[in-house]
């Protein structure tokens, strides 16, 4: 497992948006762990509802037994979902999750073909990891599934009605020619192990259209762009007429606490001819911490702030990085974001540039991530709580590693 940073950094203490190293030193984490600190560290109303359920004396009891907690986020969810007469799953992860929807989707369809999108990620076990598209992360190739991929994100942030087109007539032609019934396509409405990539205006929903009118399920993967992050509730809804089979959440629905699931149509959820159960999945501990954390998004309406403060960052970070020959572009969405980075000198994709801006980043007391397909990508996610004032600080420490290490990069 990687490690970031050179010296390894041990995170102590949190509060707010700033955490505490093991070195003594305080950084502003613009990272997030990841995406999962939705609300950032030491949240009271979240505090408050984890430690309630553990003066009941009980943090786990399985799915065997009635959950009040879990049930009634599933009512939740299954109503934040928009999707018709859903049914909720809860795991213990994102990648499990998928698992799951996988699971449904090949089930349902009688068929084990699913198509994935180019720089996809997906999850770390052997059908999530058959789907992903980033061959960073594909092993040996191995799979339980056929799997055909289409575009992705394009590269162009100006693509327009004619990449659109493109990639839907290669979607067409993958479905079209299929010896079979497809179970389903799985898409992240911005792919952000890739860099924070966001699909083209309307390549979702043409997708979505294509798929739907040959019966094949669409599987949104909203592990990363839920909650409100993109500045949407769910990133699938920036688009229109975009209506998911299954839409498979994780990451900051619990506050930073292990809790994952599939939200999907109760024909699909159900089609399974033997019993699920979660041992884990759904336990009061975790969904007592995640309906206090949809309830502070809701009250504080975060969406709406995660949209306003994400274009803020984005322009000061597109301002204040603009003439760096290191510099590609900024992207994303809302609070997911990313800054692709280049060799000055051949204007090819650098991960040893995007490495050296993170580093310089922890110099200067900011917690950044990297990404992109070939590692080119520093990703920044604060959490949604994050002030005006932490998005100009954040802005302005992530400008001034980048310079600094253009400057450096420019002069050996």
């Amino acid at each position: 497992m990687p490690l970031s940073y050179t010296d390894a950094l041990e995170i102590v203490s949190g509060r707010g948006r700033t955490v505490r190293g093991g070195d003594g030193r305080d950084y502003l984490d613009f990272y997030s762990g990841v995406a999962a600190n939705m609300l950032g560290y030491d949240v009271p109303q979240v505090r408050e509802a984890i430690e309630r359920q553990l003066r009941t004396g009980v943090v786990h009891t399985s799915t065997f037994y009635l959950i009040r907690s879990q049930i009634e986020l599933a009512e939740r969810i299954g109503r934040l979902s928009a999707i018709d007469d859903p049914v909720a799953f809860f795991t213990c992860s994102g990648t499990e999750a998928v698992e799951t929807a996988l699971l449904l989707a090949t089930e349902y369809r009688r068929s084990r073909h699913v198509i994935a999108l180019r720089d996809s990620y997906h999850g770390r076990s052997f059908g999530a990891l058959a789907v992903t598209g980033d061959r960073r992360w594909q092993g040996a190739g191995l799979t339980p599934l056929s799997v055909d991929h289409v575009p992705g994100g394009p590269v162009r942030a100006d693509a327009g009605e004619d990449w659109v087109a493109s990639c839907t007539r290669r979607l067409t032609r993958v479905l079209d020619d299929a010896a079979g019934p497809v179970a389903a396509l799985i898409a992240e409405p911005v792919q952000g192990v890739a860099g924070a990539a966001p699909l083209a205006d309307g390549q979702l929903a043409a997708y979505a259209r294509v798929v739907r009118e040959r019966g094949a399920l669409l599987i949104c993967d909203e592990v990363q762009t839920g909650w409100g992050r993109t500045g949407r509730l769910w990133g699938y809804q920036w688009d229109e007429d975009v209506r998911p089979d299954l839409l498979v959440f994780a990451k900051g629905v619990a506050g930073g606490l292990p809790l994952g699931g599939v939200v999907g149509r109760r024909d699909v959820m159900s089609c399974l001819p033997m019993p699920s159960v979660s041992t884990f999945g759904g336990n009061p501990l975790s969904t007592a911490a995640a309906l206090a954390t949809l309830d502070l998004i809701e009250e504080r309406d975060l969406t709406t702030r995660a949209l306003h403060t994400g274009r803020a960052l984005r322009s000061l970070l597109t301002g204040g990085l603009h003439g760096l020959a290191s510099v590609r572009r900024v992207q994303g969405r809302g609070l997911l974001l990313g800054v692709a980075f280049q060799d000055p000198a051949t204007a090819g994709p650098s991960a040893a540039v995007a490495r050296a801006v993170q580093e310089k980043c922890r110099e200067n007391g900011l917690l950044v991530g990297l990404g992109g397909t070939t590692g080119h990508c520093v990703r920044v996610m604060p959490p949604l709580t994050v002030t005006d004032d932490e998005v100009r600080q954040g802005a302005a420490l992530l400008v001034q590693a980048a310079r600094e290490v253009d400057q450096h990069w420019r002069n050996s």
